[in-house]
Protein backbone atom coordinates (compact mmCIF):
# COMPACT_ATOMS: atom_id res chain seq x y z
CA UNK A 1 0.00 0.00 0.00
CA UNK A 2 0.99 3.33 -0.85
CA UNK A 3 2.71 5.38 2.62
CA UNK A 4 0.01 8.36 2.14
CA UNK A 5 2.91 10.67 3.13
CA UNK A 6 4.58 9.45 -0.61
CA UNK A 7 0.98 10.73 -2.47
CA UNK A 8 2.04 12.84 -4.81
CA UNK A 9 -0.35 15.94 -5.96
CA UNK A 10 -0.67 17.33 -9.71
CA UNK A 11 -2.18 20.46 -11.00
CA UNK A 12 -4.01 20.57 -14.08
CA UNK A 13 -5.01 23.89 -15.49
CA UNK A 14 -7.18 24.26 -18.76
CA UNK A 15 -9.77 26.31 -19.58
CA UNK A 16 -11.44 23.19 -21.24
CA UNK A 17 -13.59 20.33 -19.00
CA UNK A 18 -12.64 17.82 -21.65
CA UNK A 19 -8.98 18.52 -22.25
CA UNK A 20 -9.35 18.29 -17.97
CA UNK A 21 -10.97 15.37 -17.84
CA UNK A 22 -8.90 13.29 -20.74
CA UNK A 23 -5.49 14.63 -18.90
CA UNK A 24 -6.86 13.31 -15.42
CA UNK A 25 -7.73 10.13 -16.81
CA UNK A 26 -4.35 9.93 -18.54
CA UNK A 27 -2.52 11.06 -15.10
CA UNK A 28 -4.13 9.27 -12.41
CA UNK A 29 -2.01 6.22 -11.22
CA UNK A 30 -1.63 4.82 -7.56
CA UNK A 31 0.05 7.16 -5.61
CA UNK A 32 -0.84 9.93 -7.20
CA UNK A 33 -3.79 12.72 -6.56
CA UNK A 34 -4.90 14.96 -9.79
CA UNK A 35 -6.26 17.89 -8.91
CA UNK A 36 -8.38 20.36 -11.57
CA UNK A 37 -8.48 23.80 -12.39
CA UNK A 38 -10.85 25.50 -14.94
CA UNK A 39 -9.13 29.39 -14.90
CA UNK A 40 -5.96 30.69 -13.36
CA UNK A 41 -8.06 32.40 -10.47
CA UNK A 42 -9.00 28.68 -9.54
CA UNK A 43 -5.36 27.34 -9.83
CA UNK A 44 -4.48 30.15 -7.38
CA UNK A 45 -7.05 28.85 -4.38
CA UNK A 46 -6.00 25.24 -5.03
CA UNK A 47 -2.21 26.39 -5.06
CA UNK A 48 -2.84 28.02 -1.29
CA UNK A 49 -4.55 24.57 -0.08
CA UNK A 50 -1.89 21.87 -1.44
CA UNK A 51 1.31 21.52 -1.82
CA UNK A 52 1.91 19.93 -5.89
CA UNK A 53 4.60 18.37 -7.07
CA UNK A 54 4.06 19.41 -10.42
CA UNK A 55 1.56 22.08 -12.35
CA UNK A 56 0.79 21.13 -15.66
CA UNK A 57 -0.61 24.67 -17.10
CA UNK A 58 -2.59 25.35 -20.66
CA UNK A 59 -1.08 28.78 -22.03
CA UNK A 60 -4.22 29.67 -24.29
CA UNK A 61 -6.58 30.76 -21.06
CA UNK A 62 -9.26 33.59 -21.38
CA UNK A 63 -8.57 35.96 -18.50
CA UNK A 64 -5.13 34.97 -16.49
CA UNK A 65 -3.39 33.03 -19.00
CA UNK A 66 -0.92 30.25 -18.02
CA UNK A 67 2.59 32.42 -18.44
CA UNK A 68 0.90 35.12 -16.41
CA UNK A 69 0.05 32.38 -13.59
CA UNK A 70 3.08 30.84 -14.12
CA UNK A 71 4.63 34.40 -13.57
CA UNK A 72 2.66 34.90 -10.34
CA UNK A 73 4.01 31.24 -9.08
CA UNK A 74 7.27 32.28 -9.27
CA UNK A 75 6.61 35.76 -7.31
CA UNK A 76 5.42 33.51 -4.14
CA UNK A 77 7.78 31.60 -1.75
CA UNK A 78 5.30 29.29 -1.19
CA UNK A 79 4.59 27.90 -5.15
CA UNK A 80 8.08 29.37 -6.63
CA UNK A 81 9.23 26.17 -6.23
CA UNK A 82 6.89 23.98 -7.96
CA UNK A 83 7.68 22.58 -11.35
CA UNK A 84 5.84 23.95 -14.25
CA UNK A 85 4.94 22.33 -17.50
CA UNK A 86 2.92 23.93 -20.75
CA UNK A 87 0.87 22.82 -22.78
CA UNK A 88 -0.10 24.58 -25.88
CA UNK A 89 -2.33 23.64 -29.29
CA UNK A 90 -0.89 26.75 -30.80
CA UNK A 91 1.63 26.15 -33.85
CA UNK A 92 5.17 26.15 -33.25
CA UNK A 93 5.18 29.93 -34.96
CA UNK A 94 4.20 31.58 -32.26
CA UNK A 95 7.25 30.15 -30.24
CA UNK A 96 5.46 29.98 -27.07
CA UNK A 97 7.73 27.58 -25.79
CA UNK A 98 10.52 30.20 -25.68
CA UNK A 99 8.30 32.23 -23.63
CA UNK A 100 7.43 29.54 -21.60
CA UNK A 101 10.86 29.01 -20.20
CA UNK A 102 11.26 32.50 -19.73
CA UNK A 103 8.76 32.25 -17.30
CA UNK A 104 10.44 29.08 -15.42
CA UNK A 105 8.50 26.70 -17.19
CA UNK A 106 10.71 22.96 -16.66
CA UNK A 107 9.34 21.53 -20.35
CA UNK A 108 6.80 22.64 -22.88
CA UNK A 109 4.79 20.32 -24.38
CA UNK A 110 2.72 20.41 -27.87
CA UNK A 111 -1.14 19.56 -28.36
CA UNK A 112 -2.13 16.55 -29.42
CA UNK A 113 -0.31 14.91 -26.20
CA UNK A 114 1.76 11.67 -26.53
CA UNK A 115 0.32 9.62 -23.52
CA UNK A 116 3.46 7.96 -23.02
CA UNK A 117 5.86 11.05 -23.45
CA UNK A 118 3.63 12.44 -20.60
CA UNK A 119 3.62 10.01 -18.54
CA UNK A 120 7.26 9.51 -18.59
CA UNK A 121 7.89 13.26 -17.84
CA UNK A 122 5.62 13.55 -14.46
CA UNK A 123 6.92 9.93 -13.78
CA UNK A 124 10.25 11.90 -13.54
CA UNK A 125 8.70 14.69 -11.54
CA UNK A 126 6.99 12.34 -8.90
CA UNK A 127 9.96 10.86 -8.46
CA UNK A 128 11.74 14.20 -7.92
CA UNK A 129 9.09 15.26 -5.75
CA UNK A 130 9.22 12.00 -3.47
CA UNK A 131 13.05 12.21 -3.56
CA UNK A 132 13.14 15.88 -1.89
CA UNK A 133 10.28 15.09 0.53
CA UNK A 134 12.13 11.55 1.64
CA UNK A 135 15.57 14.21 1.87
CA UNK A 136 13.45 16.55 3.89
CA UNK A 137 12.28 14.16 5.94
CA UNK A 138 15.57 12.79 7.02
CA UNK A 139 17.05 16.42 7.39
CA UNK A 140 14.51 17.22 9.44
CA UNK A 141 15.09 13.09 11.64
CA UNK A 142 18.84 14.32 11.53
CA UNK A 143 17.96 17.79 13.05
CA UNK A 144 15.85 16.47 15.77
CA UNK A 145 18.70 14.00 16.53
CA UNK A 146 20.93 16.73 16.86
CA UNK A 147 18.84 18.31 19.10
CA UNK A 148 18.04 15.58 21.44
CA UNK A 149 21.99 14.80 21.40
CA UNK A 150 22.66 18.53 22.44
CA UNK A 151 19.91 17.88 24.88
CA UNK A 152 21.33 14.87 26.39
CA UNK A 153 25.15 16.30 26.43
CA UNK A 154 23.94 19.24 28.36
CA UNK A 155 22.15 16.41 30.73
CA UNK A 156 25.65 14.64 30.99
CA UNK A 157 27.56 17.83 31.37
CA UNK A 158 24.88 19.01 34.24
CA UNK A 159 25.44 15.15 35.96
CA UNK A 160 29.18 15.48 35.69
CA UNK A 161 29.05 19.21 37.17
CA UNK A 162 26.41 17.02 39.81
CA UNK A 163 29.04 14.22 40.71
CA UNK A 164 31.82 16.32 40.76
CA UNK A 165 30.03 18.65 43.09
CA UNK A 166 29.14 15.61 45.16
CA UNK A 167 32.50 14.02 44.83
CA UNK A 168 34.11 17.61 46.24
CA UNK A 169 31.57 17.15 48.83
CA UNK A 170 32.26 13.70 50.25
CA UNK A 171 36.16 14.26 50.68
CA UNK A 172 35.19 18.08 52.02
CA UNK A 173 32.97 15.94 54.41
CA UNK A 174 35.44 13.42 55.42
CA UNK A 175 38.03 16.17 55.23
CA UNK A 176 35.95 17.85 58.17
CA UNK A 177 34.55 15.17 59.88
CA UNK A 178 38.05 13.56 60.49
CA UNK A 179 39.13 16.61 61.87
CA UNK A 180 36.54 17.66 64.08
CA UNK A 181 36.25 14.21 65.62
CA UNK A 182 39.99 13.63 66.13
CA UNK A 183 39.86 17.38 67.87
CA UNK A 184 37.76 15.49 71.37
CA UNK A 185 39.29 11.98 70.43
CA UNK A 186 42.69 13.36 70.96
CA UNK A 187 41.64 15.72 73.95
CA UNK A 188 40.21 12.32 75.99
CA UNK A 189 43.20 10.03 74.70
CA UNK A 190 45.85 12.74 76.20
CA UNK A 191 44.10 12.87 79.58
CA UNK A 192 43.61 9.12 80.02
CA UNK A 193 47.44 9.00 78.76
CA UNK A 194 48.18 11.02 81.69
CA UNK A 195 45.84 9.42 84.17
CA UNK A 196 47.68 6.17 83.44
CA UNK A 197 51.00 7.89 83.58
CA UNK A 198 50.13 8.99 86.89
CA UNK A 199 48.35 5.80 88.53
CA UNK A 200 51.64 4.11 86.82
CA UNK A 201 53.79 6.30 89.41
CA UNK A 202 50.98 5.20 92.08
CA UNK A 203 50.85 9.11 92.26
CA UNK A 204 47.15 9.43 93.83
CA UNK A 205 48.01 12.65 94.81
CA UNK A 206 47.59 14.03 91.61
CA UNK A 207 43.77 12.96 91.75
CA UNK A 208 42.14 15.22 94.36
CA UNK A 209 38.64 15.99 94.14
CA UNK A 210 38.97 18.77 92.97
CA UNK A 211 41.23 17.31 90.39
CA UNK A 212 38.81 14.72 89.56
CA UNK A 213 35.59 16.99 89.38
CA UNK A 214 37.56 19.31 86.94
CA UNK A 215 38.40 15.96 84.82
CA UNK A 216 35.11 14.69 84.58
CA UNK A 217 33.55 18.05 83.20
CA UNK A 218 36.13 18.26 80.66
CA UNK A 219 35.21 14.80 79.78
CA UNK A 220 31.90 15.65 79.94
CA UNK A 221 32.49 18.44 77.32
CA UNK A 222 33.92 16.08 74.94
CA UNK A 223 31.85 13.42 74.60
CA UNK A 224 29.04 16.01 74.34
CA UNK A 225 31.09 17.52 71.18
CA UNK A 226 31.13 13.95 69.78
CA UNK A 227 27.71 12.78 70.39
CA UNK A 228 26.89 16.03 68.83
CA UNK A 229 28.49 15.54 65.84
CA UNK A 230 27.50 11.57 65.61
CA UNK A 231 23.98 13.49 65.71
CA UNK A 232 24.48 16.02 63.59
CA UNK A 233 25.73 13.30 60.83
CA UNK A 234 22.53 10.61 61.60
CA UNK A 235 19.89 13.77 61.52
CA UNK A 236 21.33 14.42 57.44
CA UNK A 237 20.78 11.02 57.13
CA UNK A 238 17.10 10.84 58.60
CA UNK A 239 16.54 13.94 56.48
CA UNK A 240 17.74 12.76 53.11
CA UNK A 241 15.89 9.40 53.57
CA UNK A 242 12.95 11.23 55.12
CA UNK A 243 12.77 9.59 58.27
CA UNK A 244 13.26 12.92 61.02
CA UNK A 245 10.91 11.91 63.25
CA UNK A 246 8.45 14.99 64.42
CA UNK A 247 6.40 14.49 67.60
CA UNK A 248 4.29 17.06 68.35
CA UNK A 249 3.15 18.68 71.50
CA UNK A 250 1.26 22.05 72.95
CA UNK A 251 3.89 24.02 74.46
CA UNK A 252 4.83 27.74 75.34
CA UNK A 253 7.60 28.62 73.16
CA UNK A 254 8.39 31.60 75.06
CA UNK A 255 9.54 29.49 77.92
CA UNK A 256 10.92 27.40 76.00
CA UNK A 257 13.32 29.72 74.33
CA UNK A 258 14.02 31.23 77.83
CA UNK A 259 15.26 27.86 79.30
CA UNK A 260 17.25 26.79 76.18
CA UNK A 261 18.97 30.55 76.26
CA UNK A 262 19.91 30.23 79.84
CA UNK A 263 21.12 26.99 79.70
CA UNK A 264 24.09 28.85 76.59
CA UNK A 265 24.86 31.11 79.01
CA UNK A 266 27.29 29.63 80.53
CA UNK A 267 28.95 28.81 77.34
CA UNK A 268 28.52 32.44 76.20
CA UNK A 269 30.34 33.66 79.52
CA UNK A 270 33.23 31.16 78.93
CA UNK A 271 33.68 33.25 75.21
CA UNK A 272 32.87 36.19 76.47
CA UNK A 273 30.18 37.05 74.86
CA UNK A 274 26.99 38.64 77.22
CA UNK A 275 23.46 36.31 76.57
CA UNK A 276 20.96 39.00 76.13
CA UNK A 277 17.37 37.42 76.48
CA UNK A 278 14.53 39.95 75.76
CA UNK A 279 11.33 39.04 78.49
CA UNK A 280 9.33 36.67 76.28
CA UNK A 281 5.76 36.75 76.79
CA UNK A 282 3.83 33.15 76.45
CA UNK A 283 3.23 31.80 72.43
CA UNK A 284 1.52 28.38 72.94
CA UNK A 285 0.90 26.91 69.99
CA UNK A 286 1.52 22.95 68.36
CA UNK A 287 5.19 21.47 66.99
CA UNK A 288 8.14 19.20 68.18
CA UNK A 289 9.87 20.80 71.24
CA UNK A 290 12.77 18.79 71.09
CA UNK A 291 13.38 19.76 67.47
CA UNK A 292 12.26 23.30 67.76
CA UNK A 293 14.90 23.13 70.63
CA UNK A 294 17.03 22.05 68.54
CA UNK A 295 16.98 24.70 65.72
CA UNK A 296 17.58 27.59 68.64
CA UNK A 297 20.57 25.71 70.38
CA UNK A 298 22.20 25.63 66.37
CA UNK A 299 21.52 29.31 66.04
CA UNK A 300 23.32 30.14 69.45
CA UNK A 301 25.84 28.13 68.92
CA UNK A 302 26.32 29.96 65.46
CA UNK A 303 26.06 33.33 67.33
CA UNK A 304 28.71 32.24 70.48
CA UNK A 305 30.97 31.07 67.25
CA UNK A 306 31.14 34.06 64.67
CA UNK A 307 30.09 36.81 67.98
CA UNK A 308 33.29 38.02 68.05
CA UNK A 309 33.07 38.07 71.82
CA UNK A 310 30.24 40.27 71.50
CA UNK A 311 26.58 40.31 73.08
CA UNK A 312 24.08 38.17 71.67
CA UNK A 313 20.49 38.44 71.81
CA UNK A 314 17.43 36.08 71.79
CA UNK A 315 13.99 36.92 71.81
CA UNK A 316 10.71 35.29 70.85
CA UNK A 317 7.24 36.92 70.07
CA UNK A 318 3.85 36.44 68.75
CA UNK A 319 3.35 37.93 65.24
CA UNK A 320 0.18 37.92 63.13
CA UNK A 321 1.88 35.05 61.08
CA UNK A 322 1.86 33.18 64.35
CA UNK A 323 5.60 32.88 66.69
CA UNK A 324 9.00 34.62 66.08
CA UNK A 325 12.43 33.44 66.97
CA UNK A 326 15.19 35.93 66.65
CA UNK A 327 18.90 35.48 67.18
CA UNK A 328 21.31 38.20 66.76
CA UNK A 329 24.78 38.68 66.92
CA UNK A 330 27.14 41.55 66.56
CA UNK A 331 30.21 39.40 65.19
CA UNK A 332 31.94 39.11 61.81
CA UNK A 333 28.87 38.94 59.71
CA UNK A 334 28.47 36.81 56.83
CA UNK A 335 29.63 37.67 53.06
CA UNK A 336 27.09 38.14 50.47
CA UNK A 337 28.30 34.98 48.49
CA UNK A 338 28.38 33.19 52.07
CA UNK A 339 24.54 34.14 52.68
CA UNK A 340 23.62 32.25 49.40
CA UNK A 341 24.91 29.16 50.51
CA UNK A 342 24.55 29.60 54.27
CA UNK A 343 21.95 26.86 54.76
CA UNK A 344 23.47 24.19 52.63
CA UNK A 345 24.98 21.17 53.73
CA UNK A 346 28.81 21.23 55.29
CA UNK A 347 28.92 24.71 54.23
CA UNK A 348 30.32 27.04 56.87
CA UNK A 349 30.93 30.99 56.80
CA UNK A 350 33.88 32.22 55.25
CA UNK A 351 36.93 32.70 57.57
CA UNK A 352 35.62 30.57 60.27
CA UNK A 353 37.94 27.10 59.03
CA UNK A 354 38.92 27.50 62.74
CA UNK A 355 35.58 27.49 63.62
CA UNK A 356 34.24 23.71 64.95
CA UNK A 357 31.46 22.19 63.73
CA UNK A 358 30.42 20.00 60.10
CA UNK A 359 28.56 22.85 59.01
CA UNK A 360 25.44 20.74 59.03
CA UNK A 361 23.84 23.13 61.92
CA UNK A 362 22.42 25.64 59.79
CA UNK A 363 21.17 23.10 57.73
CA UNK A 364 19.41 20.77 59.90
CA UNK A 365 17.77 23.92 61.50
CA UNK A 366 16.20 24.68 58.20
CA UNK A 367 15.11 21.52 57.00
CA UNK A 368 13.20 21.11 60.91
CA UNK A 369 11.84 24.86 60.36
CA UNK A 370 10.30 23.67 56.77
CA UNK A 371 9.12 20.37 58.44
CA UNK A 372 6.48 22.48 60.66
CA UNK A 373 5.78 25.10 57.56
CA UNK A 374 7.87 27.32 58.55
CA UNK A 375 10.64 29.51 57.17
CA UNK A 376 13.87 30.31 58.51
CA UNK A 377 15.87 33.68 57.21
CA UNK A 378 19.56 35.43 57.98
CA UNK A 379 19.74 38.90 57.46
CA UNK A 380 23.42 40.25 57.85
CA UNK A 381 26.37 42.93 56.42
CA UNK A 382 30.56 41.72 56.53
CA UNK A 383 31.58 42.91 60.13
CA UNK A 384 27.90 44.00 61.46
CA UNK A 385 26.49 40.87 62.79
CA UNK A 386 23.95 38.43 61.56
CA UNK A 387 20.15 38.39 62.86
CA UNK A 388 18.41 35.00 61.87
CA UNK A 389 14.36 34.66 62.29
CA UNK A 390 12.58 32.02 62.45
CA UNK A 391 8.83 32.09 62.08
CA UNK A 392 6.57 29.13 62.66
CA UNK A 393 2.46 28.78 62.53
CA UNK A 394 0.92 28.27 65.63
CA UNK A 395 -0.33 24.93 64.72
CA UNK A 396 2.23 24.01 62.12
CA UNK A 397 2.17 20.30 62.54
CA UNK A 398 -1.29 20.18 61.74
CA UNK A 399 -0.82 21.98 58.71
CA UNK A 400 1.38 19.44 57.62
CA UNK A 401 0.44 15.61 57.30
CA UNK A 402 3.10 14.07 55.34
CA UNK A 403 6.51 15.70 57.36
CA UNK A 404 9.03 13.37 56.49
CA UNK A 405 8.43 13.46 52.76
CA UNK A 406 8.84 17.53 52.70
CA UNK A 407 11.79 16.79 54.43
CA UNK A 408 12.86 14.54 51.68
CA UNK A 409 11.75 16.59 49.10
CA UNK A 410 13.54 19.88 50.19
CA UNK A 411 16.47 17.58 50.96
CA UNK A 412 16.62 15.94 47.46
CA UNK A 413 16.04 19.27 45.61
CA UNK A 414 19.33 20.15 47.79
CA UNK A 415 21.48 17.92 46.92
Amino acid sequence: MQDHTDEAKLLIVDDLPENLLALDALLRAPGIAVHQALSGEEALEQLLQHEFALAILDVQMPGMDGFQLAELMRSTERTKHIPIVFVSAAGRELNYAFKGYETGAVDFMHKPLDPHAVRSKVSVFVDLYRNRKHMRRQLDELERSRREQELLLDELRSTQVELENAIRMRDDFMSIVSHELKTPLNTLILEVQLRKLQLGRNNLAAFSEERLRQMVEKDERQVQSLIRLIDDMLDVSRIRTGKLSIRPSRFDLGRMVENVAQSFAPQMAAQGCELRIERCEPVVGVWDEFRIEQVLANLLTNAMRYGAGKPVTVRACATAEGARIEVQDQGIGISPRSLERIFCQFERAEGSESSAGLGLGLFIAEQIVKAHNGRIHVWSREGEGALFSVVLPLDAVAENNNLNASLLRTSSARS
